[in-house]
């Protein structure tokens, strides 16, 4: 596992590009209103990051074609914004979007209600959202990968839900995708140890229902084998000495 530890500079300017990121997701969730579409969604995040003059980490990556995964209801990742696809009142949108900005990434990623949800809806983003900051909370050095992922995993099986397998989080820098892998379940105590300087995409990505999932024909989108909703919510995390830090809050 090759892991590339960050340097202070590095990190804060990873934090820069985490920082315009977070605008990015202020100008989308503006725009979730029912009646919009998912690639209403797109243009607004296109528009913020030319403005920063920055790059889409996402748009050609592995020649997928768009800037956002914007994935609704059952839709767990990874789905492509597309005109047809139109927001209703009671809907969750997943929001996935990455920033490249003088040549380091960030990441992050939000769930969002569409209108008013119903109780099951609500319940699933805030429990999903609880266990993202449960996690973070564990991103200390000394700790270890198996502590974040059990963090996910306990609050969210204890609700009942799904702890997706199939897709976990991952180091990120000045490549989108670094060591290590980091599981949203696993072990107290077992795996990696932290250490100062990992920047870490962590990413609970949780079902209503059955943990398993499938990807559509389009290659790219991943849905609950059993039609539950999901919920996703990520942080771009830095592993300093003095505590986790927070690139895209």
């Amino acid at each position: 596992m090759a892991i590339v530890l960050k340097t202070p500079a590095e990190i804060e300017r990873m934090r820069k590009s985490g920082a315009l990121l977070r605008q990015v997701h202020q100008a989308v969730e503006a725009a979730v209103k029912p009646g919009a579409t998912t690639m209403d969604l797109e243009r607004v995040a296109e528009a913020k990051i030319r403005e920063f003059s920055a790059k889409p980490a996402f748009k050609g990556y592995q020649n997928y074609p768009a800037c956002l995964c914007t994935s609704v209801n059952e839709e767990v990742i990874h789905g492509i914004p597309s005109e047809r696809k139109v927001l209703k009142e009671g809907d969750v949108v997943s929001v996935d979007c990455g920033l490249l900005l003088d040549g380091y990434y960030s990441d992050a990623a939000v769930t969002y209600p569409v209108g008013k949800l119903n109780e099951p809806a609500r319940k699933l983003l805030d429990v999903t959202k609880a266990s993202l900051e449960q996690a973070i909370r564990e991103a200390h050095v000394g700790a270890t990968l198996g502590d974040i992922g059990a963090a996910v995993q306990e609050m969210c099986e204890a609700e009942g839900y799904g702890v997706v397998r199939e897709f976990v989080g991952h180091g990120i820098g000045r490549s989108m995708h670094e060591d290590p892998q980091v599981p949203n379940y696993g072990r107290r105590g077992k795996g990696q140890k932290l250490k100062p300087g990992m920047v870490l995409a962590i990413e609970p990505m949780i079902n209503a229902g059955t943990a398993e999932v499938q990807v559509l024909k389009d290659g790219w989108t991943a849905v609950t084998k059993d039609g539950s909703w999901s919920a996703h919510f990520e942080h771009t995390v830095a592993i300093t000495k003095d505590g986790p830090l927070v690139l895209t809050r």
